[in-house]
């Protein structure tokens, strides 16, 4: 029987196991959400518990403070795991209430992601494309000015673009398949002119190099050693060695990470939709389509208020809105 349960051990071997299929029956891939029953698991196992009725909310706070969590985001996370496995076991009659009884951290701060302009965009794609090639990273320097010019002009994320295969590429019809997904979900992404110059070039080098793999639709498109496709975390260290102390950083916002790059590309839509004079309530779905977001609420998130979007905003709302109180009133 233990064999199945893929590696849990405790008294909740089985119903976290049941509790995973369950939810990657329903497309999730619950990746994190098992790394955070593996531990609670364990805990369990150190601390001979032998049924799960004796699990309580007093073992359940020992078992937070375990894991170091500084940030409130991560304290969170680690709960809401936690949280939603009880409560799943509740509704499946296996357990009669929840011990899961401790509060969420409040938020107090909250640093903004940092937004990359087009001159901040071309010295780093400039920087990518000067990248010196490697004995086991051939051409890195076309590749990573590629993955960056996507994440950018696309809105991918860093696992869709090293995912990426051969196949995936519609250069006739200016398409990109992106397929597994967050939430297992695949979508098509549509290309403009640049973006296909960018990827008609990388194609005909890499043949030239010789690469018959790369012909192949199953082949990554980015990959420099052994045919396999490029880390993500391998990216994010080359894209962390190329912005390290490049850029000035403003007040209340975080330093350049990777996935500032989609977070970019996010903020400069909804702007060209103001300045365009658009209504970007009536366009975000079409938004949250192209990122394949579940819903627009999780694209909202993206949508960090510059100061340039508070200018746009307050600019509508004086031409919409009634001037004074008595225009109102009347």
């Amino acid at each position: 029987m233990k064999a199945q349960w893929q590696g849990f051990s405790s008294v909740i071997a089985g119903p976290a196991q049941a509790y995973l299929d369950h939810k990657r029956a329903l497309a999730r891939k619950f990746n994190n959400e098992d790394k955070v029953l593996r531990l609670l698991d364990r805990f369990l196992v150190e601390h001979v518990v032998s049924d799960i009725a004796a699990i309580d909310s007093t073992l359940i706070d020992r078992f937070l403070v375990s894991r170091a969590r500084g940030p409130a985001r991560s304290y969170n996370h680690l709960l809401g795991v936690i949280r939603g496995f009880f409560v799943w076991l509740v509704l499946q009659e296996q357990l009669h209430t929840s011990p899961v009884l401790a509060d969420p951290r409040r938020c107090t701060s909250s640093l903004q992601p940092f937004l990359f302009n087009a001159q901040q965009m071309t010295d780093l794609l400039d920087r990518a494309a000067a990248l010196p090639d490697r004995p086991k990273g051939p051409d890195r320097g076309q590749s990573y000015h590629l993955m960056f010019a996507l994440m950018y002009a696309l809105g991918l994320r860093i696992g869709e673009v090293c995912r990426l295969k051969r196949g995936d590429v519609d250069q006739q019809r200016q398409l990109l398949r992106i397929n597994r997904t967050k939430f297992s979900k695949d979508r098509l992404v549509p290309f403009g002119p640049g973006v296909a110059r960018r990827l008609d070039g990388y194609f005909a080098r890499a043949s030239i190099q010789g690469n018959k793999a790369a012909t192949l639709d199953e082949a990554p498109v980015f990959s420099f050693y052994g045919g396999r496709a490029v880390n993500p975390g391998t990216v994010s260290q080359t894209f962390h060695h190329l912005v390290l102390d490049r850029y000035d950083i403003p007040p209340g916002v975080s330093p350049p990470r990777l996935h500032c790059l989609r977070h970019s590309f996010a903020v400069g839509m909804l702007l060209r939709w103001y300045r365009a004079g658009e209504d970007p309530g009536a366009r975000l779905v079409h938004l949250s389509t192209f990122l394949g977001h579940v819903n627009p609420s999780s694209t909202a998130w993206y949508l960090t208020i510059t100061p340039e979007l508070l200018d746009l905003a307050n600019e509508r709302f004086e031409r919409f809105a009634p001037i004074n109180a008595s225009e109102a009133v009347s």
